[in-house]
């Protein structure tokens, strides 16, 4: 056996998993659910130096390729996959969301097509289904809730607007025309390993969307998959893998450096999770700015302003800088500046406003909104993250160094906008202390 895959200390010194996340929540989010599984998890953003691969039992390579054009998506993700091959990762799990955000050309189908090709997988197993967040998937439809995904608030989203909930007609739009989209049925996963195989072996296609409505039908699955090359999945099937292979929990996976600095929120995410978050954290006293994309620039409203106004609040509790907004107001933005543009603008600001933020001395940062959060790593400078334990489902405190504001420890935490409870910016911070040493 080669040095680098022999043990120490009763652990595999080589790299187990390699994840390719589609857009920065949704890595944080699956690298949360390796570490509780026991793993030790790096978070690379990006195709930036990572980490030894000797230090790391889990990669989980953070990608924007949810809503790049497709071309765009696929070559990052099959870079990704190479990359992550290369240093010896032995399964690749294709990261998507629980939600299935995709249009009706991509892009999940495309880079699942690209990186079944590069693993020579003959089946793939599709399993988006996160019980634990209320998504599952009965008879290949996606439920949020007890509401079909197209009835969901998904199906306003102002980028990936979910309005099917089929996920045998969502897939076989996106994937190539000689490939077929089956069902794996909960009877046949809870029949066992050999079940699922026969089923698989059984079928012409080439995926197979896998009914799970709790996380025993997500275990049963992992058994009959662990060994799989390639997976397209949320977070909630990875997370039973490493109880599949046998692996021994590390007893330090989750501990972070300790905490200290100011504190603050900066929400970009126009999602009814946040919202409702937003409106908890107000009407609890906290302190918020709202931003304007239509102002923000202008002589009526810059980032400097924003800064100024943050550092005259009081230092003992976080304060809130958002340009979280109702449906209908950002439907009045977009048209003011177009889809596209709209979406970089808010992008741009939040990102600026956080690297002022951090530049000023906030040391603890909580992020809301995915196409933020990818924003306000870039703009920090931040190059890959050590993940801690979560905060909620899904939504980890990670620790990254900030080149672009001077080299500074960081603790962040990266909110996809759909994820936490009502009072989830005031529990962030109260429980950050957990994962520190």
């Amino acid at each position: 056996m080669p040095a680098s895959h022999a043990a120490r200390d009763g652990y595999a010194m080589s790299l187990r998993l390699g994840c390719i996340a589609d857009d920065t929540t949704g890595a944080t989010d699956i690298a949360s659910s390796l570490v509780g599984a026991g793993l030790r998890v790096q978070l690379v953003h990006g195709l930036t130096p990572g980490p030894d691969p000797d230090t790391a039992d889990a990669i989980v390579v953070a990608l924007k390729s949810r809503t790049a054009p497709v071309m765009q998506a696929v070559e990052e993700s099959l870079a990704a996959a190479r990359w992550l091959r290369a240093r010896g990762a032995r399964q690749l799990v294709f990261k998507i969301c629980s939600t299935f955000d995709s249009t009706p050309h991509g892009n999940i189908g495309p880079v699942a097509d690209a990186l079944r090709e590069l693993t020579g997988a003959s089946r793939v197993v599709v399993a988006p289904a996160l019980p634990v967040n209320g998504r599952t998937v009965y008879q290949g439809h996606l439920f949020v809730g007890t509401d079909l995904l197209s009835d969901s608030p998904m199906r306003l989203h102002p980028l990936t607007p979910m309005t099917d909930a089929n996920l045998v007609r969502l897939l076989q739009a996106q994937v190539g025309p000689d490939l077929a989209v089956g069902r794996l049925p909960r009877a046949v996963t809870h029949g066992g390993p050999d079940a699922v195989h026969g089923h698989l072996d059984a079928q012409a296609a080439g995926y197979v969307i896998a009914d799970a409505i709790d996380d025993f039908d997500l275990a049963a699955l992992a058994r009959a998959v662990h060994g799989a090359p390639l997976l397209v999945a949320s977070s909630g099937l990875p997370a039973y893998l490493p109880q599949a292979w046998g692996w021994t929990a590390r007893p330090d996976a989750a501990v972070l450096p300790r905490a200290g600095g100011r504190a603050a929120i900066v929400a970009g995410s126009c999602s009814a999770a946040t919202q409702a978050q937003l409106a908890h954290f107000l009407q609890a006293g906290g302190a918020g700015l709202a931003i304007d994309p239509l102002r923000i620039g202008s002589v009526a409203q810059t980032v400097a302003d924003v800064i100024a106004w943050f550092n005259a609040q009081p230092v003992e509790r976080a304060a809130l800088v958002y340009a979280t907004a109702s449906s209908e107001a950002v439907q009045r933005v977009q048209q003011a500046l177009g889809v596209e543009r709209a979406g970089l603008v808010v992008e741009d600001t939040m990102s600026s406003i956080a690297r002022g933020l951090v530049a000023g001395g906030v040391r603890r940062l909580v992020v809301a909104g995915g196409e933020t959060s990818g924003a306000v790593l870039r703009a920090l400078g931040v190059a890959s993250l050590r993940i801690g334990g979560p905060i909620d489902p899904g939504v980890p405190w990670c620790h990254g160094v900030a080149e672009g504001c001077g080299g500074v420890g960081v603790h962040l935490a990266l909110k996809s906008g759909n994820f936490g409870g009502t009072d989830f910016f005031d529990r962030a911070f109260a429980c950050l202390d957990r994962d520190c040493a």
